[in-house]
């Protein structure tokens, strides 16, 4: 893969569904006071790493919660908060009809299927729902875009794939990975730094 520009990655801040741990999915659930915090340090955490920031691209997905990470995360920067673009394809993963649920609740209810999407997190299709591996498809066509050094603000799916992409990391060992909401994450050069 020849050489990409610099990718700033932050996940969106906590969410109240995030800490009851539901599927979100595409859900425009808000961030709560917490997500609003991870933001303001992800901002100046990347203020600290990159003083030239300004010149990046700042694109995020169009939900709520990516949108509203984003605006406190370019004040933090000293940046006009409105100055960015959205992208569809960054958009999060969608799981259907699972979203708003917890796994325990849908263990109870639809044991098989999670049991099926334990056993094959990349290809496993929940009802309405996009795989991992569509959701690569999509993102990776948005990391082919890039031309420029660029922060993104997404999700965890999407940081997920990316990652994969990237990295060249096992498909399933990717979708298992904890993608924090208190952290940014450096893509370059082949490797990943967290800070």
């Amino acid at each position: 893969m020849p050489d990409r520009p610099i990718l700033v990655f932050i996940r969106h801040g906590e969410t109240d569904w995030n800490a009851e741990e539901r599927l979100q999915g595409q859900m425009d659930i808000p961030l709560n006071d917490r997500g609003r915090a991870q933001a303001r340090r992800n901002g100046e955490a990347i203020a600290d790493r990159f003083p030239d920031i300004a010149g990046f691209d700042f694109v995020a997905s169009p939900l709520g919660r990516s949108r509203e990470t984003m605006e406190i995360v370019r004040e933090a920067l000293g940046l006009d908060p409105s100055a960015y673009h959205l992208d569809d394809r960054l958009r999060e993963i969608t799981f259907g009809d699972w979203e708003g649920y917890t796994i325990a609740e849908l263990r109870a209810t639809a044991p098989e299927a999670v049991a099926a999407r334990e056993a094959d997190k990349w290809g496993f299709l929940p009802p309405g729902g996009e795989s991992y591996r569509l959701l690569a498809e999509r993102v990776e066509a948005w990391f082919g875009d890039l031309a420029r050094p660029t922060v993104a603000v997404a999700h965890g799916g999407v940081g997920r794939v990316l990652r994969r992409h990237l990295l060249d990391l096992d498909h399933q060992e990717s979708v298992a990975t904890l993608i924090p909401q208190d952290r940014a994450l450096l893509l370059h050069g082949g490797g990943d730094t967290w800070f």
